[in-house]
């Protein structure tokens, strides 16, 4: 199991080989964007130019087989809410969503399926035997929410089984950066039902340092999805900012990438 490094045109992003799907998880790299948001910034909220974002979009769809106006994305707010799409869900690119929700899923073949980070972790899920696929926003306040087990949810609603699921976590804030105070520990024990090894250090001054991803990883697999059909970007987005948007290396002035999924 690996993510790989692609390229297509100017545009460089990440695959896992463990997704039957097409799925991508962006970089900075390969838009035209300039300045602090250089070069690709998939974000419309914060101050570049809506033509450069629609272009950093352009090139996105063109690598997932789409137009820029045939892609489900939605309004993010950190909750536990996910959302089944159909074909008329298609966005029409920086138009207003009128829903929020923090996942994504759909049985719709050709309808890529979007969500967006900088350091929050990205999951991308693909039951492709009997065609579901979701992309969820996993921050730490939607991880401990419980927002995967209603993914999972929602896609068995549309037949998906979990010992089918192949899962992706991309790049996001590693344990070398989320650095908390012991609110966060306390409420992934809870998540987790106790079982936590493993999943932070104390420092000498109290703080804690989080493994995010390990801990939505152990979720899926108390909900049933083989241990070896998940895989795990080992990339830091605080450390390789350069490379990544973060929004902790930043203090919140960034773009955004994003993780997209097409069945």
């Amino acid at each position: 199991m690996a993510f790989e490094e692609k390229r297509s045109g100017e545009l460089v992003y990440m695959s896992s080989s463990v997704i039957p799907a097409k799925n991508i998880f962006t970089t900075r790299f390969g838009g035209v964007s300039t300045g602090e948001f250089a070069s690709l910034n998939l974000l419309s909220n914060k101050g570049d130019p809506p033509v450069n974002v629609r272009e950093n979009f352009s090139r996105l769809c063109a690598e997932l087989g789409v137009g820029i106006d045939d892609c489900a994305v939605t309004n993010q707010v950190h909750g536990k809410v996910v959302r089944t799409v159909t074909e008329k869900d298609r966005h029409v690119c920086l138009s207003p969503v009128n829903y929020e929700a923090d996942g994504l899923v759909t049985n719709v073949r050709g309808l890529p399926i979007i969500c967006f980070t900088a350091d929050c972790v990205p999951a991308l899920l693909c039951d492709d035997v009997h065609g579901v696929a979701a992309a969820v926003h996993c921050g730490w306040r939607s991880s401990v929410a419980d927002i995967l087990g209603e993914a999972v949810c929602r896609m068995q609603a549309l037949g998906a089984k979990p010992e089918n699921i192949k899962a992706a976590f991309g790049p996001a804030i590693g344990a070398c950066c989320f650095e908390t105070d012991g609110d966060v520990p306390a409420a992934i024990e809870k998540y987790l039902g106790g079982d936590v090894d493993g999943l932070w250090t104390v420092r000498a001054d109290g703080k804690y340092l989080v493994d995010l991803r390990k801990a939505d990883k152990r979720r899926l697999f108390q909900l049933g999805v083989p241990e070896e059909n998940i895989d795990v970007s080992d990339e830091c987005t605080v450390c390789s900012h350069e490379k990544y948007w973060s929004h902790r290396y930043t203090k919140g002035r960034r773009g955004g990438q994003a993780a997209a999924i097409v069945l």
